[in-house]
């Protein structure tokens, strides 16, 4: 919309778009290559961010720059290029992410015409500041921010509002913001995890003995600090249990990905995955309710290295139910949450 449909500018006032509502998804980031460079660019910004390593800049910098800046990105590089999608030469996260954005748009387009959907990432490319400049550009005098992590922690929900409000501290003329809040008990997304497993679980015959909801770690102490993750991912497992009727021996919820020699939230997925078949469970499902879309922790590490595990370990069957992505199902969740969200802006 422009200053032409219904704006009382004088005829010589210059022209300005206005009067639109952007919508911007945010995830977490991805490197704009699997190759090493690209890779260590991408991990020092990631690692160099407070709310994720909340060590000291004069302690904790050494150690980033002089040893894992060094080791690290080469694996990690191999990691990518194992789950790159090379049709499209970017990441699964990127894809997925872009993909959200533009079914999202789809939905909302006939609904108000006036609406704009965006996506960025926290770490890498394309940036916030750059989209929000966007969204501004183009008229958005409104604008949503939607962090794609369904329970909230410090490291990440609030690391995207923070950047969000550093962004619009650099600008005379801000648009008006909200933000959606963290939907861990949302119906609509207890509703759209249960019926991804469903129709995963219909689609075979054999069931499987234990299911893992495994989410994304934390450090204990953040957790110790106030950060209310952990009682956010125990909740959604719970709402997700009595949803698919399944008890807490069926339906289980591990922490995944920890980093450093530190104690993160228990219990860990690897051990888990291992204790499990040590046991004697042959048939395991995983699922990563954290995460809205499926990234290198979901399909390299949860797909390749764990089901590694688990089948050393005795286990001879191992499922990875994929995140919601931009299935049907799970466009339709963030429709409803992000159609509550703008109420009040756009019609209903």
């Amino acid at each position: 919309m422009t200053e032409s449909t219904g704006s009382h500018r004088p005829p010589e006032h210059p022209p300005v778009e206005s009067g639109r509502i952007g919508v911007l998804l945010v995830n977490l980031g991805t490197p704009d290559a699997h190759d090493t460079a690209s890779v260590r660019r991408y991990l020092a910004e990631f690692l160099s961010d407070r709310r994720v390593i909340e060590l000291t800049p004069w302690l904790w910098q050494p150690i980033l720059r002089g040893f894992i800046l060094r080791t690290r990105p080469p694996r990690v590089a191999e990691a990518y290029h194992k789950i790159w999608f090379n049709e499209t030469n970017e990441s699964p996260l990127r894809y997925y992410t872009r993909r959200q954005a533009e079914l999202l748009g789809e939905r909302f387009g006939d609904r108000d015409r006036r609406l704009l959907v965006s996506w960025a990432m926290r770490y890498g490319n394309p940036a916030i500041a750059e989209q929000i400049g966007a969204l501004h550009t183009q008229g958005c005098e409104r604008v949503l921010i939607v962090p794609l992590y369904p329970q909230y922690s410090a490291s990440a929900t609030a690391t995207v509002n923070d950047r969000v409000f550093e962004t619009l501290k650099t600008m005379r003329w801000q648009p008006a913001l909200r933000c959606l809040p963290p939907y861990y008990d949302h119906p609509a997304y207890i509703e759209a995890l249960a019926q991804t497993i469903e129709q995963h679980l219909a689609a075979d015959e054999q069931r499987p003995e234990v299911i893992l909801a495994s989410f994304h770690g934390l450090p204990q102490e953040y957790f110790d600090k106030g950060d209310p993750y952990y009682c956010h991912c125990a909740k959604t497992t719970r709402l997700l249990r009595e949803r698919l009727g399944l008890d807490e021996q069926r339906l289980r919820m591990t922490f995944q990905s920890r980093f450093g020699p530190k104690k993160w939230l228990h219990p860990y997925t690897d051990k888990t995955l291992k204790a499990l078949a040590r046991e004697g469970i042959r048939h395991l499902a995983v699922v990563m309710p954290g995460f809205a879309a499926d990234c290198l922790e979901t399909l390299e590490e949860m797909g390749m290295q764990n089901r590694d595990l688990f089948l050393a370990h005795g286990g001879s069957r191992y499922d990875v139910i994929p995140c919601l992505n931009d299935s049907e199902i799970g466009m339709h969740m963030l429709h409803t949450l992000v159609g509550q969200e703008l109420a009040g802006w756009i019609t209903a």
